[in-house]
């Protein structure tokens, strides 16, 4: 269902022009690989698993601008979605999340190796080499909802660990995973909790806002020096924000699934808003009322666009000292 243009909320980014990323010499469109010749981890940042999260083509656009080079290791940059980002309608921008399917559910071998066909598994498909020949991953996605930047784990407290390695944001979340499917941090070695490799997942802020691309820039800075492939002069004269004096950890308990198009909030729709009393309703569906499970529960990225049965409206969760 296309949103009215009262609905809207303001537009503040511009989407840039990919067109000169096309060929990364890889043999894949849109997927850059630096090789420094030295040892060091494989590393890969990933944006635009949703064609209208533009904060994430900013920040490549910008890396790949600045000709930036790793000093160790292996670099790959990838923009996934181009398809959808294509279609990226400033009167219409939640439309162009997707083509057929998310991208973002379809990272299980069942379904990625399976028979089915859409626009997102042949992207899925093209990319799953550079995925699986990764150490380190940081996907850089934003919100639909206004929300201050989110570090999304896994279900791994090994991905909670290397963010706070990171540093940023202030909160990171560790959830139950996706009923609709698996993401991209959670294929292979990165969803095994003996495995050493390590991804992350940064919601930038709401999908437009300027901020959001502040955020990404600056994750992205943080990352490369974090990983080693940039020095730390390089990356301290590009981080563009202070990191918080403190991080706090959310840990989902539960996820709230969309049966019917009826679904409705019974509870402003503000995300890590927090529910003082368990027992509160907080959402209804055909009859079905969910209530908080717990004092203090917290909502974790609520989501009204384009929610489909099936879909996750919001995750509940406590916070922890993290």
């Amino acid at each position: 269902m296309s949103t009215t243009r009262k609905d809207l909320p303001a537009i503040e980014l511009a989407p840039p022009d990919l067109e000169p990323w096309r060929d990364g010499d890889t043999g894949v469109d849109w997927v850059h690989a630096f090789d420094s010749g030295r040892p060091g981890p494989r590393v890969m940042v990933q944006a635009l698993t949703h064609g209208n999260e533009i904060c994430g083509a900013i920040a490549l656009d910008w890396l790949l601008t600045q000709g930036f080079r790793p000093q160790c290791g292996r670099l790959v940059l990838a923009f996934a979605n181009v398809a959808a980002y294509r279609r990226f309608d400033v009167a219409d921008p939640f439309a162009s999340r997707y083509v057929d399917e998310d991208l973002n559910r379809v990272w299980d071998d069942k379904v990625l190796l399976g028979p089915e066909d859409s626009s997102e598994l042949r992207r899925a498909r093209e990319l799953r080499p550079f995925v699986d020949a990764s150490e380190l991953l940081l996907d850089i996605h934003s919100m639909g909802e206004p929300c201050a930047p989110l570090m999304v784990c896994g279900q791994l407290d090994k991905n909670a660990a290397f963010a706070r390695e990171l540093g940023v944001p202030g909160d990171l979340l560790i959830d139950t995973g996706h009923p609709a499917g698996l993401r991209m941090i959670e294929r292979g070695a990165f969803g095994r909790a003996e495995a050493p490799e390590r991804a992350l997942l940064i919601e930038c802020g709401q999908h437009w806002e300027r901020a959001a691309a502040d955020v990404a820039i600056d994750t992205l800075v943080r990352f490369l020096a974090l990983t080693g492939l940039a020095d730390a002069a390089w990356a301290q004269a590009h981080q563009r924000l202070t990191p918080p004096a403190t991080q706090r950890l959310v840990r989902v308990t539960e996820p709230l699934v969309a049966r019917s198009e009826a679904f409705r909030f019974l509870v402003p729709v503000v995300a890590m808003s927090v529910i003082a009393h368990a027992g509160t309703p907080i959402a209804e569906d055909n009859g079905h009322v969910w209530h908080a499970p717990y004092d203090n529960t917290v909502l974790v990225m609520p989501g009204t666009n384009n929610l489909k049965p099936g879909g996750t409206a919001v995750r509940l969760g406590r916070f922890e000292t993290a």
